[in-house]
């Protein structure tokens, strides 16, 4: 039984149980296994009455929805390989992933993004609302036609982050191998229960790394609760009480933050309380990881007991009272930032992976975690470094690669390996850190190999304001940033000489320069899932950058 096939099973066992919801407007609207299968029979009624057949590419433009989950389940069980892109992409970039696929029909959720497309693609193939779709007679069947298992599912992209987005084929056999990975992993955070798991969403599914988790739960036994107004995140929070759910290291750092700028504007004992709880945890933490007794100070002891009965449990039920683990993927999580929700009481359990490894290639064990390293690799796969640290990796959860791109796959996949072009390290436990990706190391003309973004992410937690960091220095003397947000020039210089303080001189920030706007994906100088264009970033502000190199010249 594959994948797929395992999910309808599940569908069609107990039609009445809940598995879907949408926030809208306050208020969770759920739908049963049974209305999915009929949204299901109804969707493939009409791809049938359209023409479509297996091997067929079918782009799906729209937010997150139920009816996003059910036409997602109609076009895998037609054999159709379906084609995700983000409704908030530029209409011109998504009109040529569209054309690189060999679409033959565009499923809009709305008519907003139809009339995008139209207007970018005259010729383009037949588009229709979901509204459409739902409308068609249905076929009478649940059962999806067969797959092999090098029968491709999915065309995903990649974010373009040095160039154009490729299409990552990911099929049956790469689904197979990872879907009961995450599924285990879950079934160890949770344990045995007779509920269902409650899961918060608000990642958009045209990811590869979120739509595994909308696999995993239809897999389980759960309620996945879609967000439909990320203005709204924290009320639709509140509304489904999540066990656990995904998310990436921006929103945690800015959970965090609202928390601390709420505490201190309360002021008080309570401020006093959770600053000294705070620091009796995290000096203890950094020096011995759950270790906290008598020994290390009275004092410190003292405050920190009293921090955990009162001040950190009345801030965890407010961001969810139900929450064992936040999950976290995407990008490396600041360690001080993994300790802050661990000190509250909620595991972070941190994944790493691409879209080319079926979005995974390590998990976080719940029972072992270790702040800063994202766990061993998952179960069935190998990892190792090459040149450069570079992290290797092999296994059934490889794509078979790039979307009519041989000479790119040829590049990456080499005598079984994926070069995953994320520069990385391991330890005794197992555990994997990620530490850059090598095509962004800066080469100054001292020759050192500085890989930018641990210096980034450390800068843009430290400048008030900040909501970008990009370090620039190719073959120049000294590195410099670019910094944007609402940034006063001295507070930004005194987070600088104290982040300079712990580097060595050639990893250190000698120039800088503030811009007031932050870098979007509608200015065209963020990927689809919120990565750094660089090369856009230093074609758009090439005469700021040269500025900051006048003297060196």
């Amino acid at each position: 039984m594959n994948f797929l096939e395992n999910i309808f099973r599940r569908l069609g066992a107990d039609p009445a149980r809940p598995v879907l919801a949408e926030a809208r407007d306050g208020k969770l609207l759920s739908a049963t296994a049974g209305k999915v299968l009929a949204h299901v029979r109804a969707a493939r009624g009409f791809l049938r009455s359209a023409g479509l057949k297996k091997g067929d590419r079918c782009a799906l433009l729209a937010n997150n929805s139920i009816c996003w989950t059910a036409l997602d389940l109609a076009l895998m069980a037609e054999g159709v390989i379906v084609v995700p892109l983000y409704a908030r992409q530029a209409p011109a970039e998504l009109v040529g992933m569209m054309k690189d696929s060999g679409a033959s029909l565009v499923l809009c959720g709305d008519a907003a993004l139809r009339e995008a497309v139209a207007r970018e693609w005259p010729q383009a193939p037949r588009q229709c609302l979901f509204d459409e779709v739902f409308t068609a007679p249905p076929i009478h069947e649940d059962d999806p036609l067969p797959r092999t298992d090098g029968d491709p599912v999915t065309i995903i992209y990649t974010s373009g982050t040095s160039g154009e987005p490729k299409g990552v084929i990911l099929n049956t056999a790469n689904l197979n191998h990872m879907v009961p990975c995450t599924v285990g992993r879950l079934d160890q955070l949770m344990g045995p229960r007779p509920v269902a798991d409650r899961i918060f969403h608000y990642l958009p599914f045209c990811f590869a790394g979120s739509w595994i988790l909308m696999l995993t739960a239809l897999s389980r036994h759960s309620v996945l609760t879609l967000s439909t107004d990320l203005t709204k995140l924290a009320d639709e929070m509140k509304l489904a009480a999540p066990d656990y759910f995904l998310n990436v290291p921006a929103l945690l750092e800015r959970v965090r933050r609202g928390i601390e700028e709420q505490v201190a504007k309360r002021g008080g004992f309570a401020l006093k309380l959770f600053g000294r709880g705070k620091q009796a945890w995290f000096e203890r933490a950094m020096r011995r990881p759950g270790s906290f007794t008598q020994d290390d100070g009275i004092l410190g002891f003292f405050w920190l007991k009293l921090a955990q009965a009162s001040v950190f449990p009345a801030i965890r039920k407010k961001i969810g009272p139900n929450l064992k683990a936040l999950i976290c993927g995407s990008a490396p999580l600041a360690v001080e930032t993994q300790l802050f929700f661990m000190m509250l009481g909620i595991p972070v359990l941190q994944v790493y992976g691409l879209t080319e490894t079926t979005a995974i290639c390590t998990l976080d064990d719940p029972h072992r975690v270790e702040p800063g390293w994202v766990g061993p690799a998952i179960p069935g796969i190998e990892m190792k470094l090459g040149e450069h640290d570079e992290i290797l990796v092999r296994g059934p959860n490889i794509f078979p690669g790039y979307w009519n791109r041989p000479t790119e796959t040829a590049k990456v996949l080499r005598d079984g390996w994926f070069y995953t072009g994320d520069q990385g390290e391991t330890n005794a436990s197992g555990n994997w850190r990620i530490i850059g990706r090598i095509k962004n190391l800066i080469i100054p003309a001292s020759g050192h190999n500085i890989a930018p973004e641990p210096i980034e992410e450390e800068l843009a937690r430290k400048i008030p304001g900040a909501q970008q960091v990009v370090l620039v220095g190719n073959e120049r003397s000294y590195l410099a940033a670019l910094v944007t947000g609402a940034v006063e020039r001295r507070q930004a210089e005194q987070a600088i000489e104290q982040v300079n303080a712990g580097l060595p001189h050639y990893k250190q920030v000698r120039r800088f320069t503030v811009i007031g706007e932050p870098f979007t994906i509608e200015g065209g100088l963020l990927t689809a899932n919120g990565k750094l264009k660089r090369d856009a970033i230093a074609a758009r502000y090439a005469g700021e950058i040269a500025a900051m190199y006048q003297k060196e010249a």
